[in-house]
């Protein structure tokens, strides 16, 4: 994963080159801390024991609120964020649901 260390301040960009270097990197990063929390998620179907706690409706309600909280202190809107997280974490809970029935439910 690529660090941020070095990065400019937004202030300090001396024109576009600099401004589009800078959200590189830390895209980069963004989609390399996605891969590691995918990483996660595929692990964590080691310890459900059924497919509601793969899919846990409540935690994901909660997960999704909490991120509305965040999105918020940092000054971003709430439900573009929400969405942001709410399509991506679907989509990895249905990858962690696959790799559940694959360790858990006999062919």
């Amino acid at each position: 994963m690529m660090a941020l260390q070095n990065l400019l301040q937004a202030d300090e960009c001396r024109g576009m080159d600099d401004i589009r270097a800078q959200i590189d990197r830390i895209d980069r990063a963004v989609v390399g801390l996605i891969g590691r929390r995918y990483r996660y998620v595929l692990a964590a179907a080691r310890f459900k024991t059924s497919e509601t706690s793969v899919r846990a409706p409540e935690r994901f309600a909660a997960m999704l609120s909490k991120r509305r909280e965040w999105a918020v202190e940092e000054g971003l809107n709430a439900d573009v964020i929400e969405k942001l997280y709410a399509d991506l974490v679907g989509h990895f809970i249905d990858e962690e649901m696959r790799r559940w029935k694959a360790e858990h439910v006999p062919d």
